[in-house]
């Protein structure tokens, strides 16, 4: 699989990024392991996790995380492996309540080290924002970190355009190190924004395409494969039973992107799935698509997707039929 620099860091990670959101919880300890092995023995290097992940699980805290530190620490790999995780999201009980205060992202940057069992994060996320803190305080606790060298590089997770434009904008008047990457719902399918389960995951839409293309700026984005949208098992004859699929991603716009998705996938003799990655991986700015894989067979086929590229012309005629 091929590795790509992440603009303004020391960090070349595998293109396509294992999203670990289930290990411990929705996915066995055993099975995770497994997919991070079989991860590992295709050349990805790029995990991605977050201090609440598995919190979702009565008496539990941060399943996801004590997992892959139990993997570094027993495969002996931390050299080799790029961790990202997430901290300063709202309690799930309270997800009203911002925590994105330099106590909130100290205390959780303090937990993820202890979790992961290593003593620095390769790249580190605000899991969320909150307006009413000010950017300068964010961004200089943060630099407290990178300077102590528990922190290597700084991304944004679900943050607004004038935000991000506003921590760049400050960064740049201290001579510090600026969110590297931002993470927001993305995909070849366009969500149905009204239908969120959750308001705060943030949607990538033009405008921050355009960001990004002007910039540079790399792109992490999560939902990369529209939570199996384009697998084959969808269609608009088809209603998904008890899953959000149907909910967030059934329009008529979508389902002609599918239909596209599978001649395009014919024409190249791949895998619809390894198509919709290939169109993120394609695009003129580096982007790193995390994907959910539960299965071994499911984690294989999106890993072929790294090496595949699009023309600019195919993109196009996935987007718009042109």
């Amino acid at each position: 699989m091929q590795t790509s620099l992440i603009p303004g860091t020391p960090l070349r990670p595998s293109v396509i990024c294992l999203g670990a959101g289930g290990f411990g919880s929705n996915i066995a300890e055993t099975d995770a392991f497994r997919l991070m092995d079989l991860f590992s023995d295709g050349d990805g290097n790029f995990l991605n996790t977050a201090n609440v992940y598995g919190d979702w699980v009565p008496g539990t805290k941060s399943l996801s995380e004590k997992v892959i530190g139990r993997w570094l620490r027993t495969r002996g790999n931390r050299d080799r492996t790029i961790v990202a995780t997430k901290g300063a999201h709202p309690d799930l009980a309270s997800m009203h309540i911002p925590r994105v205060t330099r106590r909130d992202i100290v205390h959780d940057l303090e937990q993820s080290l202890s979790h992961l069992q290593t003593d620095y994060i390769d790249l580190y996320w605000l899991h969320r924002d909150d307006p009413n803190q000010p950017v300068e305080t964010i961004m200089d606790t943060l630099h407290e970190q990178i300077r102590k060298g528990t922190i290597r590089a700084i991304g944004c997770s679900n943050w607004t355009l004038p935000r991000m434009e506003e921590a760049k904008h400050y960064a740049a008047s201290r001579g510090l190190m600026p969110f590297a990457a931002s993470q927001k719902m993305w995909s070849l399918a366009r969500p149905n924004e009204d239908n969120r389960s959750d308001p705060t995951m943030l949607v990538m839409r033009d405008e921050d395409v355009l960001h990004h293309r002007r910039t540079g700026m790399a792109a992490i984005p999560y939902s990369s494969q529209a939570n199996g949208f384009f697998s084959g098992r969808y269609g608009r004859d088809v209603v998904p039973a008890k899953t959000s699929v149907g909910s967030l991603y059934y329009n008529e716009d979508n389902f002609a992107r599918l239909e596209r998705t599978a001649t395009v996938a014919k024409r190249l003799s791949v895998a619809q799935t390894e198509v919709a990655l290939g169109y993120l991986l394609s695009q003129p700015f580096p982007v790193f698509p995390i994907i959910g894989s539960r299965t071994p067979q499911q984690l294989e086929e999106s890993m072929r997707a790294g090496d595949l590229r699009l023309e600019p012309a195919v993109v196009r005629y996935l987007e718009t039929g042109e």
